[in-house]
């Protein structure tokens, strides 16, 4: 690993916020670590999803089919920004951060995702009324899972 390569792994963590860094190839190994007395919150965005995009053609029975139906009510999902697990209280004992019929307010935390013993907070970035809890307390969830969803208000 050359000097180019570290000055871009500490960039990645100032740009992230990172407090450690272990990147290992080709048998060489580094491990980069903040020292900060300070506490960090880690806040990871998931990556925009890609869209495909189908075209094809409505004939006007289906028109007028898809405009009978009723709507449905809308909902958006807060999913998981990384691979961890999930817990709904900051401690055992601790009520649950949101519950089912509660309105979450933007920024909001919303739960926990336990990754490589970094606890991190999971923030709202909707207003709106929880719909449904989509994950189970303290079991593992995967990047991009879908955890709570929320009906806009």
């Amino acid at each position: 690993m050359n000097l180019k390569e570290i000055k871009e792994i500490i960039g990645l963590m100032n740009e992230n916020d990172l407090m450690e860094v272990e990147v290992e190839r080709e048998g060489s190994k580094i491990k980069i670590k903040r020292a900060s007395t300070e506490f960090v919150e880690t806040v990871v965005r998931p990556a925009l999803p890609q869209y495909k995009v189908d075209t094809h053609s409505v004939s006007a029975s289906e028109q007028t089919a898809a405009a009978e139906q009723k709507p449905g009510k809308v909902t958006k999902s807060i999913t998981s920004p990384m691979v961890g697990t999930f817990y709904r209280s900051p401690s055992p004992e601790s009520s649950s951060f949101v519950d089912v019929g509660q309105v979450v307010e933007i920024g909001q935390v919303v739960c926990i995702v336990e990754a490589m013993k970094l606890m991190n907070e999971i923030k709202s970035e909707i207003r709106g009324k929880v719909v449904e809890v989509k994950a189970n307390n303290a079991e593992p969830v995967e990047f991009g899972q879908v955890l709570f969803v929320v009906e806009p208000v």
